[in-house]
C-alpha cells in the first residue's frame, strides 16, 4: 500500500475553481452521440436508420443522458460515411425520411431529451449540386467561387497549386477536367477528394449556411455539432506547408497552420450565434476543433461565438494523474474565464475507444487507428479497468460531458476487421498503411441471442461485429450491478443528484504522484492511476469504478465519496 501521513484527511490545494454561471441546459448536459449507420436498424438492410434511433430511445432515457448528437443522416453518396454531404435539408433514403427525422425528434422530446444535429460546413460532397454546376462552369465564374479552385502551377498548370496533403492521405489538390475536355483548374480538399471545401471567404457561402441553419431550427432540433469547426478559412496566399512528423493531421499542434484555426474563421460562428439567437429555448452550437491546449480552444466559445467546444486536449490525455491534474486545470480556467463550461469528452466516431486507447502497448497518432498489424495493441481487461476509472473521474468534472455510443458497454475497439470490409477513406487514400477509424464504428450490440446482436432481426452489419460482442450486448449487462452499464447509470444519476455539474472544484494535496484527488460540491473523487493500493480518506463510498473491499483503493480505479 502507498499512502502519505495526511492521506486520510487531505486538504485543498491552493487552485479551486468555480464553474462560469449560466442556466443554460447545455452548460451542464451530458450528450450521447449517436452514429446512425450503427445505433440501430429498424428494416434489417445492415445499416442503422431513424425509425431505429427512435426506437431505442427510451433506453437512452433509462441511462439518464440529457440530450443526442446525430452524426451525419442528410444526403450523401456515403463515401465518408455521411461528411459528404450532397444536401443539407433532406434525410438520405439510407436513414429515412424527414417524416422520420420529425418523429424522432418527437419522441426524445417527449423524453426530455433534447436533440442536436451534425452540421458540415467545411467541404460539401463533390455530387452537390454547387460543385457539379462548378465543374460544368469556367474558370473564375460565380460557381466555381463557392468553392477553392486555383490554377496549377508548372508551366502548363500541371502541378498542384501548393504542397498541402490531405488529412486522409495524399495531395490536397485535386485537378478537373473542363467542360471543352482539357485539363484545368484544381480544387482544394482538406479530406478526401470527393469532398471540395467551401470557400468561406464568398457571401453566398456565408448565406447559404444560415438557410441551412434555420431549416433544421425551424423543426425544432436544439443545436449543430459542428465538423472540421477549425477549418473553414485558409490563410491568404495558400503559402506552402510541410508539417512536422510527429504532427496532428486534425490540427492539434502549437504551429500555424494555414488550413487550421485561422483568426477568420471565428467571424462565422459570430455570425451563427446569432442566427442561433433568434430561436427560443437556449439553441447550442458545439465546436469539433482539435486545438493544442484548453486556452486555444476556449478562443472558440467566446460569449458572442459558440457555447461549447469539445475538450480533445483532455480527450487525447494519457492514464497519468500528473498529467491529468493538468489539464483539467488548464481547462477548468480557460473555459469559465470566456464564460464557457469545460466540455469533457474520451470516445467519439473518429478516435480509438477509451476502452482500448488508454491501455495500448505503443502510441497510436489521431486518425490512424489500430488493426490486426499494428505496433500498438491494447490490453483488453486493463483497458476496460482504465476506461471505467476515467469515465468516473470525467462525470464528475463541472461542466458539461459528451458519451459516445457503446461507451457504456465497455465497448473495446474492433480491431480484427478483414481489410475486405474496411470502409474509411484513410485505409483506402493511405494504400492499407493506416486503418482509419472503422474499429469505432461498428454497430453496437443490445441483445446476446439476437441477429446482429440486436442491431436489426436479419443479421446484416455494414461493418462486422466481433463474436465477442455478445458479452458486452445491453441485455447481458442490465441489472448486473457490476456491469459498465449500470455504473455509467449510477454516475448520471449521483452527478445529477450531487449537481456535479455546476459545482466548484477543488484539488486535495496529499497523495502520492500517481492519484488524482478533488473536491468537487460535497463529493470527494479519488482515482489510482498507479501500481499500488492507495489508503482512502474518511467518507462512504458512493460509487466505485470497480468493487473492492476494505479501504485500500486498487490501481486504475477511482471512487467518489460522500460524508452523507
Amino acid at each position: 500500500m502507498t499512502s502519505t501521513p495526511d492521506a486520510a484527511s487531505p486538504v485543498p490545494a491552493a487552485d479551486a475553481f468555480t464553474p462560469a454561471p449560466g442556466s443554460e441546459w447545455w452548460r451542464t448536459a451530458v450528450i450521447y452521440q449517436i452514429y446512425p449507420r450503427s445505433f440501430a436498424d429498424s428494416d434489417g438492410d445492415g445499416l442503422g436508420d431513424l425509425p431505429g434511433i427512435t426506437s431505442r430511445l427510451g433506453a437512452l432515457a433509462d441511462l439518464g443522458v440529457d440530450a443526442i448528437w446525430l452524426s451525419p443522416f442528410m444526403v450523401s453518396p456515403q463515401k465518408d460515411a455521411g461528411y459528404d454531404v450532397a444536401d443539407y435539408c433532406d434525410v438520405d433514403p439510407l436513414f429515412g425520411t424527414l417524416a422520420d427525422f420529425d418523429a424522432m425528434l418527437e419522441r426524445a422530446h417527449g423524453l426530455d431529451i433534447r436533440v442536436i444535429v451534425d452540421l458540415v460546413p467545411n467541404h460539401s460532397s463533390d455530387q452537390h449540386v454547387w460543385f457539379q454546376e462548378a465543374l460544368r462552369s469556367a474558370p473564375g465564374s460565380r460557381e466555381r467561387a463557392r468553392y477553392i479552385f486555383r490554377d496549377g502551377r508548372g508551366e502548363n498548370g500541371e502541378l498542384p497549386p501548393n504542397n498541402w496533403e490531405s488529412v486522409f492521405g495524399g495531395p490536397m489538390w485535386d485537378r478537373v477536367t473542363e467542360p471543352d475536355g482539357t485539363p484545368g483548374q484544381w480544387y482544394l480538399h482538406i479530406f478526401d477528394s470527393s469532398q471540395p471545401d467551401f470557400d468561406w471567404t464568398n457571401p453566398e457561402v456565408r448565406e447559404e449556411f444560415r438557410r441551412i441553419l434555420r431549416f433544421w431550427l425551424d423543426r425544432g432540433v436544439d443545436g449543430f455539432r459542428v465538423d472540421v469547426a477549425h477549418g473553414l478559412i485558409k490563410k491568404d496566399g495558400l503559402p506552402d506547408y510541410t508539417p512536422a512528423d510527429d504532427a496532428d493531421s486534425m490540427g492539434g499542434e502549437e504551429q500555424d497552420v494555414p488550413y487550421w484555426g485561422q483568426p477568420g474563421v471565428h467571424d462565422v460562428y459570430r455570425d451563427w450565434h446569432l442566427v442561433l439567437e433568434e430561436y427560443p429555448g437556449h439553441r447550442a452550437l458545439c465546436a469539433e476543433a482539435w486545438l493544442p491546449t484548453p486556452d486555444k480552444t476556449a478562443l472558440w466559445v467566446r460569449p458572442d461565438e459558440m457555447h461549447q467546444a469539445f475538450n480533445f486536449p483532455y480527450a487525447m490525455t494519457e492514464w497519468d494523474a500528473a498529467a491529468l491534474r493538468t489539464v483539467i486545470t488548464d481547462s477548468l480556467r480557460a473555459f469559465p474565464a470566456v464564460g464557457a463550461p469545460a466540455t469533457w469528452v474520451l470516445s467519439n466516431h473518429d478516435v480509438i475507444r477509451h476502452a482500448s486507447r488508454l491501455a495500448l502497448t505503443a502510441p497510436s497518432p489521431q486518425g490512424e487507428g489500430i488493426g490486426p498489424d499494428s505496433v500498438a495493441q491494447p490490453i483488453p481487461e486493463l483497458g476496460l479497468r482504465r476506461a471505467r476509472a476515467a469515465t468516473t473521474v470525467m462525470l464528475a468534472l463541472p461542466g458539461s460531458a459528451y458519451l459516445y455510443q457503446g461507451e457504456e458497454l465497455g465497448l473495446p475497439e474492433a480491431i480484427d476487421i478483414p481489410d475486405d470490409a474496411r470502409q474509411d477513406p484513410t485505409w483506402f487514400r493511405t494504400n492499407h498503411e493506416k486503418y482509419g477509424r472503422d474499429g469505432c464504428r461498428v454497430p453496437i450490440p443490445w441483445e446476446a441471442g439476437a441477429p446482429a446482436y440486436g442491431f436489426n432481426q436479419t443479421g446484416l452489419a455494414w461493418l462486422p461485429q466481433p463474436a465477442t460482442w455478445a458479452d458486452y450486448a445491453r441485455d447481458v449487462q442490465e441489472g448486473d450491478a457490476r456491469s459498465t452499464l449500470e455504473l455509467y447509470k449510477h454516475l448520471l444519476a449521483e452527478r445529477r443528484a450531487h449537481e456535479l455539474a455546476t459545482a466548484p472544484l477543488a484539488w486535495l494535496d496529499g497523495y502520492p504522484d500517481d492519484v488524482l484527488a478533488f473536491q468537487v460540491g460535497t463529493i470527494t473523487v479519488i482515482a489510482n492511476t498507479g501500481p499500488a493500493p492507495v489508503e482512502l480518506p474518511a467518507g462512504r463510498i458512493l460509487v466505485a469504478s470497480e468493487p473492492f473491499e476494505g479501504r485500500e483503493l486498487p490501481a486504475d480505479t477511482a471512487v467518489w465519496l460522500t460524508t452523507d
